[in-house]
């Protein structure tokens, strides 16, 4: 009796041990996988000039990755034995090595990105020199999964508890990045202790399947788990699975770059949602899945209406940042409970996993490369919220397409009334602002509240309301004047705007006005926004005037609308770097803006570059231009490799003797201000600030915007009268801050949800 006891608890011990084995496999390898995305996003920020597409391709390229990495552990598991399975996955493993540390070309990143843009060119670099890795990786929870289920565990009948492992180990990961890894860690760093990682997360994986082979017959053949009912997953199931991955995935990558479009690209912005998504899966596939699917059910309605409110109407202020989370938070854990109720038998775990990654890559895709071709506007957000929306109502068992044919046609009456008069209330001059037009407006919104209430019974007609709503809102004026033009691609999506009240085009980036002009005859030279001559880069020109003339170079990096151009005189050479060509030809078409145009009429050499500034602008003389003008925005921030010790170092290469450094600081939720003097500092330069926050509503009609401007120099002599104005001030100091290099950054630290203010004003 006592050695049979003791017995069961030796094996109760061994599995036990088992378990601990193979949940710190799972645990280091998805810690791995997802501390890789942010850090090579981060690599490859610089190629591309910050733009949030980067961090879009990137998440496709994982989730590729993904997909393929989940085939390569369904087909190893289920096409060769055992012993096989061990030696293959060992030798390309160890292949695998030879492509770390990660190391991407710049001659491949930064050549000619073609008709379809820089995505599949990133992409095509990010297969070349980090895909054998990403895919080994990749594959590890679903093959120690299956191999689990081999072994003489209690819990090997139902080895889903390791998607936890593996959610928990990518969280992990998400988090310490932007809080430890990051802030402690320069990016060369980073890349040799990854590289150290994956040695580490091969020996545990093998070790785990080395564990199983011992106590295997021999591994000649694929084993089988415990008993391991018959039977295939169905093609439906498999669709359904796929959907199911898709729709969060897609809806991913919207709320990443609705976020990172008005604050910055960086890899806060990029894990936040990441973390939100995989805090889902976790929550999902933990068991905790009944107790937070019927409270979601009652939640989630009022979410994704109010979300889709929001969106119409184009509101894009910080406030709503929580609506955005919580809803995210809601639909993707309703899908990815609908997954976890629908797993497969242990059999189909690989099938399954594969129908995941098929997902995910599918929603990605979608996003990062198909939208910006086929919409000029963000459809793919608002589109995510209504295929969440609608997935409730779906199945894997729905068959009479004809009954649900019936049902869609009936569920589409209540939309049609609530679009119809949303198109009315917004399209139709004068309605929306009657007593017929007040009626509507109650009206409509007590059928959408209705559509809510009646979500529970009824989510085909709710989805479809909330499609009604949508295409109501994307269809509406926009508020800031007639739509004359709009254009996406990779690096985002522009509008040139005609403002019939005050007579000026506009060009809007996301929610950021990057210019306008005047039609106005008498005004159309006259610059404004950011450029006011009674601003602060018109002290500077006024402060330089007389260093400019015949044979003088300027160099300005970021385009808009040109109109820092209305500063150019006779006989100057100007050249805008710009990253994005549809900016360049917006910028160029006399249709919208003609800054450019009246610059050359007047004598001066424009020129426009394309590509990131940073390459180009090292191809030019050395020590020629008297100004280097920094006005680069990833919509609403400074670009991070901008500012770096070594871009520092490339301006005053390329800057005369005695020229000026100049930066636009403006944007709504970065403190730069710190951080410029920090820079210059570390560069032995001296730097001013003028905060020209404080604008009439007199100069707000004018055109006027609140600007904040820094300019640096070698010598104080050099900044001319600007020394001595008590509007330019030395910038803050921040104790103990570190200066930024090309390897190092922290721009999560400048983070700032305060109005900005001048510091006399603090």
């Amino acid at each position: 009796m006592g050695f049979h006891l003791a017995s069961e608890t030796r094996a109760a011990m061994r599995t036990m041990g088992i378990g601990w084995l193979f949940g710190v496999s799972t645990f280091v390898a998805s810690s791995l996988y997802f501390a890789a995305q942010p850090m090579i996003g981060k690599m490859l920020l610089p190629y591309f000039g910050g733009t949030p597409g980067v961090w879009n391709a990137c998440l496709w390229f994982f989730q590729g990755m993904l997909l393929v990495g989940y085939a390569y552990a369904h087909l190893l598991t289920s096409r060769l034995g055992f012993r096989a399975q061990l030696v293959v996955h060992g030798l390309l493993s160890a292949a695998a090595l030879l492509a770390l540390p990660f190391v991407f070309p710049v001659e491949r990143l930064t050549a000619d990105f073609g008709e379809f843009g820089p995505g599949p060119r990133l992409f095509g670099a990010l297969v070349a020199s980090a895909g054998a890795p990403a895919v080994l990786i990749a594959s590890t929870s679903p093959l120690l999964q299956r191999w689990f289920a081999m072994s003489e565990s209690r819990s090997a009948r139902d080895p889903f508890f390791l998607y936890s492992a593996s959610s928990a180990g990518n969280l992990a990961a998400l988090v310490a990045y932007p809080l430890w890894i990051e802030p402690s860690f320069p990016l060369g760093g980073q890349n040799r202790a990854w590289a150290i990682g994956f040695r580490v997360s091969i020996c545990l994986t093998l070790a785990a399947g080395v564990w199983v082979f011992s106590r295997s017959s021999g591994g000649s053949r694929p084993l089988e788990p415990i008993a391991e009912p018959r039977g295939r997953a169905s093609p439906r199931a498999l669709l359904y699975w796929a959907l199911l991955a898709a729709v969060p995935s897609s809806w991913l990558l919207a709320v990443t770059t609705h976020a990172t479009t008005d604050l910055a690209s960086m890899p806060l912005l990029w894990i936040i949602p990441l973390g939100i998504y995989l805090t889902t899966y976790i929550l999902a596939f933990s068991g905790a899945g009944a107790w937070w699917k019927r409270p979601l059910e009652r939640v989630f309605p009022w979410l994704a209406s109010a979300l889709m409110l929001v969106l119409s109407a184009g509101f894009t202020h910080l406030f709503w940042a929580p609506l955005h989370a919580s809803a995210f938070f809601a639909g993707a854990l309703l899908c990815h409970l609908r997954l976890e109720e629908s797993r497969p038998k242990v059999r189909d775990l690989t099938l399954f996993y594969l129908a995941i990654g098929f997902g995910g890559a599918l929603g990605s895709f979608f996003n990062a490369i198909v939208a910006p071709l086929l919409f000029d506007r963000m459809v793919e957000y608002p589109l995510a919220l209504v295929l969440t929306s609608l997935i409730v109502y779906l199945g894997p068992r729905e068959s009479d397409w004809t009954a649900k044919l019936g049902r869609i046609l009936g569920a589409a009456a209540v939309p049609a009334v609530v679009f119809g008069l949303m198109w009315i209330l917004t399209t139709v001059p004068g309605v929306g602002d009657s007593a017929v037009g007040a009626l509507g407006l109650t009206l409509a919104a007590g059928l959408g509240a209705l559509a809510v209430w009646r979500a529970r019974s009824r989510p085909l007609r709710f989805a479809l309301t909330l499609a009604a709503v949508g295409l109501a809102g994307g269809l509406a004026p926009d508020p800031g004047g007639e739509v004359i033009l709009r254009s996406r691609d990779f690096f985002g999506a522009l509008r040139v705007l005609y403002d019939p009240d005050a007579r000026v085009h506009r060009l809007i980036h996301g929610s950021t006005m990057h210019g306008q002009q005047s039609l106005e005859p008498s005004l159309r030279d006259e610059p404004s926004t950011y450029f006011a001559r009674s601003g602060p880069i018109g002290d500077l020109f006024q402060a330089v005037e007389p260093r400019l003339g015949r044979g003088s170079r300027v160099a300005v990096v970021g385009l808009g609308t040109g109109t820092l151009a209305t500063y150019a005189g006779a006989g100057e050479s100007w050249t805008f770097y710009e990253i994005d060509p549809a900016v360049a030809r917006i910028a160029e078409d006399p249709r919208y803006f003609t800054y450019l145009a009246d610059a050359r009429r007047r004598g001066a050499d424009m020129r426009i570059l394309e590509g990131d500034a940073r390459l180009r602008l090292d191809q030019a003389p050395d020590r020629g231009q008297t100004l280097v003008i920094l006005d680069a925005f990833s919509s609403d921030a400074v670009p991070v490799h901008l500012l770096t010790r070594e871009a520092l170092a490339l301006y005053q290469r390329k800057l005369a003797p005695g020229g000026l450094l100049v930066f636009n600081l403006s944007n709504r939720y970065l403190d730069l201000d710190p951080l410029v003097d920090r820079q210059a500092r570390d560069a032995g330069l001296v730097c001013r600030v003028r905060y020209d926050l404080d604008v009439s509503p007199e100069k707000r009609r004018a055109g006027k915007q609140p600007s904040i401007w820094a300019v640096m120099a070698e010598r104080e002599a050099d900044l001319g009268p600007l020394a001595d104005d008590p509007r330019w001030q030395p910038p803050r100091h921040r104790p103990n801050s570190s200066a930024w290099t090309d390897d190092y950054s922290d721009l999560a630290s400048y983070l700032t949800l305060r109005p900005r203010r001048a510091p006399d004003a603090q």
